[in-house]
């Protein structure tokens, strides 16, 4: 079968590989009918993101129709559609029944202390081949794999994987309330998302920050006030739209791998600097803050920007060696701050309703769809930020 395969940093194939089986009576096997490529699987192809072990199939977000199932699979069957959570949880354990999915203490097989486990990502992820392929292998396929109604396409779908309970998760970090301001840090597919659901929560304003145009245009679309950062120093324009009070709650829907200005206002208070350039280069780009340099320029606008008392919901993905973060201006400002990886699986059924309700058209955030074998042509597009690319879907079944 075909599958995107990592074999370096900045060195990924489309390869011939061996089709995946039932390993354990809890594991079904997916036919996957779409993936897509996400700002993640861009950290482990930059190498910001490291310890992906060559061979690794590429990808965590996918939608597809059951082949197999083990004996222990009890509520799926051969031919249903089901949507796959990027994470990988147990259902069973302490962690699980609580709903911190993303810490289950049974499916890292590095241990229970190994953290979140997902699908194509780095050994300490448990090293699981990933969903840009032809067929998946779904561990613990019971709580990992989620039966889609008729009635909901897989576009809409595919959104549900991860994007939108990640955006999800970062507004209930933040602790929304009703009328509560609030700040945006990047409008990639998480970000919009994540207006969206500040929205949904009773947010009275939300303010986005970011810099490319049709980023801005769709964080409008969605309801917010824009501030492009190359433009304007955002914690100086965001003090002024909050008459000097800042922001209640902030998200950080951006990560390592922030893009920072080259010029204009927001230089000034730039830690460091990062060329926008193509992943496939596999040169270290000029200027590019790394983990352990100093805390990102986002985090560091995030505390300047909020509200004494304030909260931060970190949702942007930071490797472990990271080690810095403005944590004497927080305490001086009593602000709450709340990070992790989302626990899908706990959000995903109650997101569903709302797409299948109609509350919110998930599909509208796809603007590329391209098929596989287009699929590292599609990788660099999207690393470039090419105008118009928000969310990139890969019609696994097209070719």
């Amino acid at each position: 079968m075909k599958a995107v395969v990592f074999h370096g940093v900045a060195d990924i194939r489309l390869d011939n590989v061996r089709e995946p089986r039932i390993e354990e009576p809890t594991d079904a096997i997916v036919r996957i009918t779409k993936a897509a490529i996400c700002g993640t699987d861009l950290h482990l192809v930059r190498g910001t993101m490291p310890g992906v072990k060559p061979g690794t199939i590429l990808g965590h977000e996918g939608v597809g129709v059951v082949e197999d199932v083990g004996k222990s699979v009890r509520n799926l069957r051969p031919g249903d559609r089901v949507v796959i959570a990027s994470t990988i949880s147990c259902g069973a354990c302490s962690y699980c029944r609580a709903g911190y999915n993303a810490q289950c203490d049974v499916a890292n097989p590095n241990g229970a202390s190994a953290g979140t486990a997902f699908f194509g990502g780095p050994a300490m992820a448990g090293g699981f081949h990933g969903l840009q392929a032809e067929l998946a292998r779904i561990p613990y396929a019971a709580t990992t794999a989620i039966r889609l109604p008729d009635d909901v396409s897989d576009d809409q779908a595919i959104i549900l994987s991860d994007i939108f309970p990640t955006a999800w998760f970062g507004a209930e970090l933040a602790e929304i309330e009703p009328g509560d301001t609030v700040a945006v840090f990047g409008c990639g597919p998480v970000g919009q998302l994540a207006i969206v659901s500040a929205l949904s929560m009773g947010a009275g304003r939300v303010i986005a920050v970011d810099t490319l145009p049709t980023r801005l245009d769709a964080a409008r679309k969605h309801g917010a006030e824009i501030i492009d950062y190359e433009a304007e120093d955002p914690v100086e324009a965001i003090q002024e739209l909050t008459n000097g009070a800042g922001v209640d709650r902030v998200i950080d829907a951006v990560g390592v791998d922030a893009n920072l200005p080259h010029s204009g206002p927001a230089k000034k208070s730039a830690a460091a600097l990062v060329d926008d350039d193509e992943v496939v280069k596999g040169k270290p780009k000029r200027g590019q803050w790394e983990p352990g340099d100093g805390p990102s320029i986002v985090l560091q606008w995030a505390v300047s920007c909020v509200a004494k008392a304030g909260t931060i919901g970190i949702i942007g993905v930071y490797p472990e060696t990271a080690m810095h973060f403005p944590i004497g201006k927080s305490m001086n400002k009593n602000l709450t701050v709340k990070m992790g990886n989302c626990n899908h699986r706990r959000y995903i059924p109650h997101l569903l309703e709302l797409v299948r309700s109609g509350t919110f058209d998930a599909a509208e955030l796809i603007t590329q769809v391209e098929p596989l074998p287009d699929v590292l042509d599609a990788y660099k597009q999207f690393d470039r930020r090419e105008p118009g690319w928000l969310k990139v879907e890969l019609d696994v079944a097209a070719h």
